[in-house]
């Protein structure tokens, strides 16, 4: 029986978060794989928001500072367990998408990415000047979600790092799994073809504005609940989250891998995760480095990494 690319997909990104621990020279990699984790969900957002809707923003680490600033904010002012906090933040990020997605995608171009830009900008200025709410940029501490000592008590005994490394890597799986049902559904054939041409779309009777909404606002989710990871799993959150250049990475993460695929997304995430790591010895050349990579990528593999590897390997390639 042939494997689908759905399942794949998943069977592989599910192999290799078994299987890397044993790798592992030391406890430490339990951190960067859970934080490549945390990266590639909110890219899966990206590739579903620009891969598939052909839509750009700019500002969506505005988005993830919501779901972070959640769990600092909601256990203290309204007494939610951090868990729910979680939910309050992609409920609070999917409003806010929708109130702003409504005017701003009627834009096109870089005329778009400019308008998402500024909200991006805005959000991270809320929390860096509200300092008797959020600290501004001394950062604020995020409650402990709990999560451990229960399985502690239920006699799963797991350190700090394994711990966040199988949540973060439970609800990635999660997040591929939607976002690739999402691909073969109805919904995101006509987010693809809305990529292909707007017009076309239009003249076959779709609603171009409102699928153009459901893309920003469930990339919006992802971003929240990456964001809101990040939190609990540092135990201390700044302004930094919502900034212009997290961003970015999210961005070029996405181009990197190969904007239109999930697998491509967690790929350009582990690249662009790893690679810092590994430069930390070319410290003065680090930034060098990764634009060299992504010029090579760009010029080379115009795709990103995984589709140009895959279509290659397909014997499609020119």
């Amino acid at each position: 029986m042939r494997l689908t690319t759905k399942t794949a997909t998943l069977l592989a990104l599910v192999a290799l978060i078994a299987l890397a621990p044993l790798f592992f020279p030391s406890a430490f990699y339990y951190r960067v794989g859970a934080l490549i984790f945390v990266n590639g969900l909110a890219v899966t957002g990206i590739v579903i928001l620009t891969g598939w809707a052909g839509q750009i923003s700019l500002g969506h680490a505005g988005f993830a500072g919501i779901g972070a600033y959640a769990c600092a904010l909601a256990p203290v002012h309204l007494g939610l367990h951090p868990a729910l906090a979680i939910l309050l933040g992609a409920g609070v990020s999917a409003v806010l998408a929708w109130l702003v997605g409504r005017p701003i995608l009627r834009l096109k171009g870089y005329y778009l990415g400019v308008a998402s830009l500024g909200m991006g900008i805005l959000i991270s200025m809320v929390l860096n000047n509200e300092r008797d709410l959020t600290r501004g940029p001394d950062g604020i501490d995020v409650p402990d979600l709990g999560l451990r000592a229960a399985l502690k008590t239920a006699g799963l005994d797991l350190s700090n790092g394994e711990f966040w490394y199988a949540l973060c890597g439970i609800v990635l799986v999660l997040g591929a799994w939607l976002a690739l049902n999402l691909h073969d559904s109805p919904t995101g054939r006509a987010l693809r073809a809305l990529h292909g041409s707007e017009v076309a779309a239009r003249t076959v009777g779709m609603d171009v504005p409102r699928l153009k909404l459901q893309a920003f606002v469930i990339s919006a989710v992802y971003a929240s609940v990456s964001g809101s990871l990040l939190a609990l799993q540092n135990r201390f959150i700044t302004p930094d989250v919502a900034g212009f250049m997290h961003s970015v990475e999210m961005v070029t993460m996405a181009v990197l891998g190969g904007v239109g695929s999930v697998a491509g997304a967690i790929f350009g995430a582990a690249v662009l995760t790893l690679l810092p790591q590994m430069l930390t010895v070319f410290a003065e050349y680090e930034q060098l480095v990764l634009g060299l990579v992504m010029v090579l990528v760009m010029i080379f593999l115009r795709e990103g990494v995984v589709p140009s590897i895959l279509r290659k390997l397909r014997g499609t390639g020119e």
